[in-house]
């Protein structure tokens, strides 16, 4: 009975996981708003030959700009994450790619 108890709780657990995170498609060459909860800003990809290039360049309020770069293979990914204040889930984006398909997801980080 205490296993399927605790079963059941991974398994909501799980669900809200789900339900907390957004995914999509990003194409290569163009633009998504990606946003961090901190920092806003856009994320892209372009193909070149060591690589897919996924460039995030992300900025506060105060417009204090940061850029962050990656080349992944086949089956890489890469996760930017933030703090969030006291009391909130903080803020991740994982950006993976799946052969020539480069996924975002992005939601709060929950246990």
């Amino acid at each position: 009975m205490k296993n399927l108890k605790k079963t059941l709780v991974a398994i909501v657990a799980l669900a809200g996981v789900a339900t907390a995170a957004q995914a999509g498609d990003l194409a290569a060459y163009r633009g998504q708003p990606i946003d961090l909860g901190v920092a806003k800003g856009v994320a892209y990809y372009t193909v070149d030959k060591a690589g897919f290039r996924v460039v995030a360049t992300l900025a506060d309020a105060e417009s204090k700009a940061v850029r962050f770069e990656a080349v992944l293979s086949p089956g890489q990914s890469v996760v930017l994450s933030a703090p969030a204040p006291q009391g909130q889930a903080p803020v991740r984006i994982e950006i993976s790619r799946h052969g020539d398909r480069v996924e975002v997801l992005q939601g709060a980080i929950t246990n």
